[in-house]
């Protein structure tokens, strides 16, 4: 039986671990559920706005963050519009979004960068928690299938090459101690959707952070993306997904994939093969045969881009969610 939104303290508590904008549309979806929420970001981008950020101030780079901050807040459209309001004019304001000028800002203000989301989150009335993966930043790298080394989140989908592994630097870099704590209560850990190398395998690449989902007893899910991203999982099956995360990880972690199985229409596949993507195609039985349960359902909304649709997602998420707390009692 579904519950209720309020602020029950006995709301399933639920960990999201991700970055980019496919995770951002899934929160918009799972804020309207009876849920305790902490999202836990990615902090290896280092392009754009974020990468300079990231530079000049020596902080986290903030845009994963600042698209999660406003997938969770209540606010006015207008609000959420005009923090992703991005200049396009200004000396040394040109690239910059307001969202992201906010949080460098709240950081300096505050301290750090942690202190300066909680104090943003609070101004935006956020439904739930954001975390960093951890206070430092994270340098990602690529190992190609040449052997040669590939620096950069932002360098590493361009580089024309199938990835081998990726990996970050500092190796040893620690969690964020509240990150750890969420996954150690939490009765749900999602993860994805998002760019397989560059924002949902780079979280798991913290060591201790792997370690305590891995230990931890929560249904764990995995949110596959619907297309595949250009230099980054050209012609991935959804199994290949999972085999890159176990591959890195060294555990199976996942209890259940949830996939789109939803036909797209054809001029909006072509459209995307123009741009060397293509739909992610679920082989069933590998899937089930490595053990996993698999959800799969029309999950996908075009309007400019194609985008998974936040309100089918959000609805099969909780209702596993749901079943396995009642069945935990």
């Amino acid at each position: 039986m579904a519950r209720k939104r309020s602020a029950d303290p006995k709301n399933p508590k639920i960990v999201v671990i991700g970055g980019g904008t496919g995770l951002s549309v899934m929160l918009r979806g799972l804020k309207e559920k009876p849920l305790d929420i902490t999202a836990i970001v990615t902090v290896a981008d280092d392009g754009g706005s974020s990468g300079v950020l990231r530079s000049e101030l020596q902080m986290p780079p903030p845009g994963d963050i600042r698209n999660v901050l406003i997938a969770l807040a209540d606010v006015e459209p207008l609000l959420s519009e005009m923090l992703q309001y991005r200049f396009s004019n200004g000396t040394g304001l040109a690239g910059h979004s307001l969202g992201n000028l906010m949080l460098a800002a709240m950081t300096d203000i505050s301290g750090d960068f942690v202190t300066g989301i909680r104090e943003l989150s609070r101004v935006l009335a956020v439904r739930g928690t954001v975390l960093p993966a951890s206070d430092q930043s994270i340098v990602l790298k690529a190992e190609l299938a040449d052997g040669s080394i590939v620096e950069g989140e932002s360098s590493i989908p361009l580089a024309g090459q199938p990835i081998k592994r990726v990996f970050i630097e500092p190796a040893d870099v620690e969690p964020l101690e509240e990150a750890c704590l969420a996954i150690q209560e939490a009765d749900a850990i999602l993860i994805g959707p998002g760019s397989l190398y560059t924002s949902i395998i780079p979280n798991l690449l913290v060591p201790k952070l792997a370690d305590c989902i891995v230990q931890s007893s929560a249904i764990k899910i995995f949110i596959c993306n619907v297309m595949t991203q250009p230099g980054e999982t050209d012609g991935y099956s959804v199994s290949d997904h999972l085999e890159a995360i176990e591959r890195h990880v060294g555990h199976q972690l996942f209890d259940y994939i949830i996939v789109n199985d939803g036909e797209i229409p054809p001029q909006v596949q072509d459209r995307y093969a123009e741009m060397g993507a293509q739909a992610v195609q679920l082989d069933l039985d590998e899937v089930t045969r490595q053990g996993y349960k698999v959800i799969a359902d029309r999950l996908v909304l075009f309007r400019t881009y194609l985008r998974h649709d936040a309100v089918r997602l959000s609805h099969h998420i909780y209702q596993l969610v749901d079943s396995w707390m009642d069945r935990k009692g």
